[in-house]
């Protein structure tokens, strides 16, 4: 079944309707969702009407549909990938078996691991945002930023229905904590410390946009490699939305690096202190912000060396990035990879067995999936004709997981004494006055078609609308 039911209360293509328990377990559910999003969600925004896409099917031809819609009244719903018949499954212990419709009794604790894990970053993620509209330097970013958000809600009942689904009781008390944890509270915050981090400007968003939702990609797709059926589906549709997240977070800072380009050519420097003055945001500074997103990100990973990571790709739970691509036994159990330690003060390689360097595989596999951007940013800084180059820090650079946390090496890949790192952390790290900076940038313009000064237009519209279109109508 690949259109959605958009006549029931929850909008779904899993026959909801036909399994009145879960049905009624979820219709529970949802007033705690919408009582959450309205203290959680993006501040401001009840009464007005968004240029939304919205799925109505998971053919991914014509997959979604746009118009203006309040975001309190957005259809989320559950949307899986149609089933595939006797789809195998492509890899660890279980290779070669049918892939699983209902979970594995050994396997529940792990799965449901992992699932928690997903669903409370999308919640999170909402939460971080939730203030930037306030500030938002256009009407068409405000609507991306509201996209995001919904989308980032919808994902969160995807893992939700999961829960509910297959983990009876226990799924539903984890249901309930998604919405009870909150990004950066003391007492109980979210599950992974990135998700706990501010995100305070739209800078900020741009880069957590470009490399933490590109880690949501990449653990999106090990997740759809699953054995487990419906968490393969699930996940393979949520990349469908997700990929949009990556552009707001490319194509902003793209915008933001033409801004500033232009203002150094217009004004014959490459002073920061005069650049700033002109209120655009100078290229050290965007480069600072890029190395300190980079390197929280890849901690998003796990630790290089990780028995968890063994586990769950020998029991069929969570594969690899392109699994079935890779050109190799897809059990692994006498491959090596390569990982990095700190030895005598040096960086060096070591070989350990790959079932436990999965988290690093997949970590070198976002690395190079970057470092794709940052040349395309590049692109914008030398057509300008501007002799500046962005480059991804080193992978050890300020690292707070595994064999390399806390080791201070600079973004060159120099192993630092302390004394070092501090003398020169602010020339590679955001600092509090760059951080005061770049919010004193952030004043809300959102009149159709105007922009903030720190920030170029796009080249085109949403879903081929002008860039002066009405995206948000407000009420």
């Amino acid at each position: 079944m690949s259109d959605i039911n958009y006549s029931e209360k929850i909008p779904n293509n899993v026959n909801l309707g036909e399994d009145r328990s879960l049905q009624r377990a979820l219709e529970q559910w949802q007033p705690n969702f919408i009582h959450w999003w309205d203290n959680m969600g993006p501040e401001g925004s009840t009464n007005s009407e968004v240029y939304l896409r919205m799925a109505v099917s998971v053919d991914p031809q014509g997959w979604a549909q746009f118009g203006h819609v309040k975001m309190r009244d957005y259809r989320w719903g559950i949307f899986l990938n149609q089933e595939q018949e006797d789809r195998p499954i492509h890899f660890g212990d279980h290779k070669g078996e049918k892939a699983w419709q209902d979970i594995p009794g050994e396997y529940r604790a792990n799965l449901r691991r992992i699932i928690v894990t997903q669903g409370d970053t999308e919640p999170a993620s909402v939460e971080q945002q939730r203030h930037l509209g306030l500030t938002a330097p256009s009407m068409y970013d405000l609507r991306n930023l509201f996209q995001i958000n919904v989308e980032e809600g919808r994902h969160l009942w995807a893992m939700v229905y999961l829960l509910h689904k297959h983990f009876g009781r226990d799924g539903r008390e984890e249901s309930e904590a998604l919405l009870e944890r909150r990004s950066g509270q003391e007492d109980n915050p979210r599950i992974l410390q990135a998700f706990n981090e501010q995100t305070p400007d739209w800078l900020s968003f741009f880069m957590f946009t470009y490399f933490t939702d590109r880690d949501g990609k990449f653990q999106l797709c090990a997740l759809a490699e699953s054995s487990f059926d419906p968490l393969a589906r699930t996940t393979k549709f949520m990349l469908t939305e997700e990929a949009h997240h990556m552009f707001v977070g490319e194509s902003g800072i793209s915008r933001v690096i033409q801004r500033t380009c232009q203002m150094m050519n217009e004004l014959k420097t490459d002073d920061a202190n005069h650049l700033r003055n002109a209120g655009v945001i100078d290229l050290p500074t965007i480069q600072r912000y890029l190395n300190f997103h980079f390197s929280v990100t890849i901690d998003l990973f796990g630790a290089d060396e990780s028995s968890n990571a063994a586990t769950f790709y020998s029991t069929g739970l969570k594969g690899r990035f392109e699994e079935r691509k890779r050109d190799d036994d897809h059990v692994l159990k006498r491959q090596t990879y390569r990982v990095l330690n700190v030895q005598n003060g040096q960086l060096v390689e070591k070989e350990v067995p790959m079932l436990n360097a999965l988290n690093e595989v997949l970590r070198d596999d976002f690395i190079k999936d970057s470092v794709g951007g940052v040349a395309r940013w590049n692109k914008v800084i030398e057509k300008a004709g501007i002799p500046y180059r962005l480059s991804v820090p080193h992978k050890a650079f300020h690292r707070s997981i595994g064999a390399l946390s806390g080791v201070k090496v600079s973004p060159d890949g120099r192993v630092l004494s302390y004394t070092e790192w501090q003398a020169r952390v602010n020339e590679w790290l955001p600092s509090d006055l760059d951080r005061a900076f770049v919010c004193s940038l952030m004043g809300r313009v959102v009149d159709a078609g105007k922009f903030a000064n720190w920030i170029a237009p796009p080249a085109m519209g949403i879903n081929r609308q002008p860039v002066d279109f009405e995206y948000v109508r407000f009420n």
